[in-house]
């Protein structure tokens, strides 16, 4: 009870005037990161019907969606949008020495696993709508894996 009063004062003059501004600071590389999320499905899907398109081969296309099932795990093809977020680094480093805000790297280590569950779901959302294709008429297949691919980024 001693301490709620001077606590609420403190946060209320000390650290509420910041947070919208704060928020918005660190938005920039998280919405980043997740845009290149977004983009990497995108190119990755772009690439699977490409590839279908030139070879109209329902084997290879069923191993090429078997391993864009692996995206999220794929560190080399996800580090782009992992690097987006590092840019919190130094934007954190500011708020660590005003605010005293400590565990900087969870922060990033967090957002990048909220980045890699948001691959994860979306290759697997892809791949339950677009399985059921795989036995369809191969001439509708581009056109349904670009229906599929759509739906998932909607």
């Amino acid at each position: 009870a001693s301490v709620s009063e001077p606590a609420q004062k403190c946060c209320t003059e000390n650290i509420q005037p910041f947070l919208t501004s704060i928020l918005e600071e660190l938005m920039g590389p998280v919405s980043s990161g997740f845009t290149e999320v977004r983009s990497l499905f995108e190119k990755e899907v772009n690439e699977i019907i490409q590839d279908f398109q030139k070879t109209n081969d329902m084997t290879r296309l069923k191993e090429n969606v078997d391993q864009f099932m692996t995206l999220p795990f794929n560190s080399v093809k996800m580090e782009p949008c992992y690097l987006k977020v590092n840019l919190l680094q130094e934007l954190l480093q500011d708020l660590k020495n005003r605010f005293k805000v400590y565990r900087i790297d969870f922060v990033i280590q967090r957002t990048q696993n909220f980045m890699q569950e948001l691959m994860e779901n979306a290759v697997y959302t892809f791949e339950q709508l677009f399985s059921p294709s795989l036995q369809a008429d191969s001439a509708k297949v581009a056109t349904t894996i670009e229906k599929v691919k759509l739906r998932v980024l909607k």
